[in-house]
C-alpha cells in the first residue's frame, strides 16, 4: 500500500533535513583537511527540522563530560524537546490518573526507577498489571518523555490495566544485560508487592516498544528461565528480535527513498552501542529470535508496520512462537512507519493501534 499522506509529508521534509545534515558533516570533515585549519562555510539554505535543532542541555558544574558524553547529552535534550512538540502536533495528551514512583533495587546493577499508571476503580478492586518497556534504539528515551507518559495513561485509562512503566539504563553508559536484569528485577518486584499496589497478581502482562519489545520479549524468557512468574500475555510493538540483522528487512526503508547503506549503517550504531562485544548479538537475552526454544512463553499480540525494517523481525518472532505452540498473533499495519503509535491526533491507523493495544491488554481481565 503507498505510504500515508501524513508519512509522506514528513518524509519529504526529513530528506530535506537529512540532506543538510551530510552538506554540514562534509564541510566539518573537509575543513580539517585543510592546511590554514577551519574555514567559515556559508549557512545552509536549509535549516534541519528535527531534534539536532534543539537547544543543548546545560553542563552540571561538579562532572565535566568529554566530547562523545556532550554531544550524547545534547542529542537526548533534542530527543525530548522533539518528542514535546511531535506531541503537541501529532499526539494526544493522556489523561489525569493516579500515578506512584518507586526505586527497585537490582543486584549487581544500578537500581531502576518503575511509575506506576493506576486506573481509577473502586477502593479495594484488584486490577490486572502489565510491565511496559518503552522504545529509543536502548540509547534515548524514558519514561519521563511526553509522548511515553501520554501514551501509558492513555493505555491504563482506556483498558483499566495498571501501566508499570521501567525507567531502565540507557547505553552506552549501561550496556546489555543491564537494561534485561533491570526488567527482570522489576517484574520480580511487581510479583512481589502487586496486592499493594491495587493490582491482581494472577493477571500480570509484559508490553515493549522497539528496543522495548527486544527487552520484554528477553524478559519473559529469563522470568521462564530464572524465576517462573505466572506471566499471562506479551504484547510487542514494532519489536527487534533480532540483533544479529539477519531479519532486517531494507525493502521497507528502500521504499521510502533511504539507501540500503544508510539504514544499516544506523542499525549496526545501534548494535554497537547496547552490546558490549557483536558476539553477543548471538545470546537468546540479546536477540529473543535466536532462542533455542521458545516454548512456556505467554501469548503473544505482535504489532507491525509495513515501511518498518524491523516488520520482518516481529513476524519471524511470532512465527517461532507459534512453532513452539506458544498462541501468537501477528498483524501488520499498511501504509504506515515505525513510529506511528505516536500519531493518535492525526493518523486513524495510530487510532486503530492504540484500539488494539487497548483490547489485549483488556484480556488480561478474563
Amino acid at each position: 500500500m503507498p505510504l500515508d499522506p501524513v508519512f509522506a509529508e514528513r518524509l519529504r521534509v526529513h530528506r530535506r533535513y537529512l540532506a543538510d545534515k551530510a552538506i554540514t558533516e562534509m564541510r566539518a570533515r573537509l575543513a580539517t583537511l585543510l592546511p590554514f585549519g577551519r574555514v567559515a562555510f556559508p549557512a545552509a539554505a536549509v535549516r534541519p527540522t528535527g531534534p539536532a535543532v534543539a537547544e543543548p542541555l546545560s553542563e552540571p558544574s561538579r562532572a565535566p563530560l568529554g566530547p562523545r558524553a556532550r554531544a550524547r547529552a545534547r542529542n537526548r535534550a533534542a530527543a525530548v524537546a522533539w518528542d514535546r512538540k511531535e506531541l503537541k502536533t501529532v499526539g494526544t495528551r493522556g489523561p489525569g490518573i493516579p500515578i506512584t514512583e518507586h526505586v527497585v533495587d537490582v543486584d549487581g546493577f544500578p537500581a531502576v526507577r518503575v511509575r506506576i499508571y493506576h486506573p481509577r476503580e473502586p477502593d479495594g478492586h484488584l486490577v490486572p498489571g502489565c510491565l511496559a518497556l518503552y522504545g529509543g534504539a536502548f540509547r534515548i528515551g524514558g519514561i519521563d518523555y511526553p509522548s511515553t507518559d501520554a501514551g501509558y495513561r492513555r493505555r491504563a485509562a482506556d483498558s483499566g490495566v495498571a501501566i508499570v512503566a521501567v525507567d531502565y539504563a540507557l547505553a552506552p553508559e549501561h550496556k546489555f544485560p543491564t537494561q534485561i536484569e533491570q526488567a527482570h528485577a522489576a517484574l520480580v518486584w511487581l510479583f512481589a508487592h502487586a496486592a499493594s499496589f491495587g493490582i491482581n497478581r494472577d493477571r500480570i502482562g509484559i508490553m515493549g516498544t522497539s528496543a522495548g519489545g527486544n527487552i520484554a520479549a528477553a524478559v519473559t524468557l529469563l522470568n521462564r528461565d530464572r524465576s517462573a512468574l505466572p506471566l499471562r500475555l506479551q504484547v510487542l510493538e514494532v519489536p527487534v528480535t533480532d540483533l544479529t540483522g539477519a531479519h532486517i528487512d531494507l525493502a521497507a526503508t528502500r521504499a521510502l527513498g533511504i539507501p540500503s547503506f544508510l539504514a544499516r549503517r544506523e542499525l549496526r550504531s545501534v548494535v554497537r552501542t547496547y552490546l558490549r562485544k557483536a558476539r553477543d548479538a548471538r545470546t537468546p537475552y540479546a536477540s529473543p529470535l535466536l532462542a533455542d526454544s521458545h516454548e512456556g512463553l505467554p501469548p503473544a499480540v505482535v504489532l507491525t508496520a509495513e515501511y518498518d525494517p524491523l516488520r520482518a523481525d516481529g513476524a519471524a518472532y511470532a512465527a517461532a512462537l507459534r512453532a513452539a505452540g506458544v498462541e501468537a498473533s501477528a498483524v501488520q499495519y499498511l501504509g504506515v512507519t515505525h513510529d506511528t503509535p505516536m500519531f493518535t491526533g492525526v493518523l486513524p491507523a495510530a487510532r486503530r493501534w492504540h484500539s488494539d493495544i487497548v483490547t489485549a491488554l483488556r484480556s488480561l481481565h478474563a
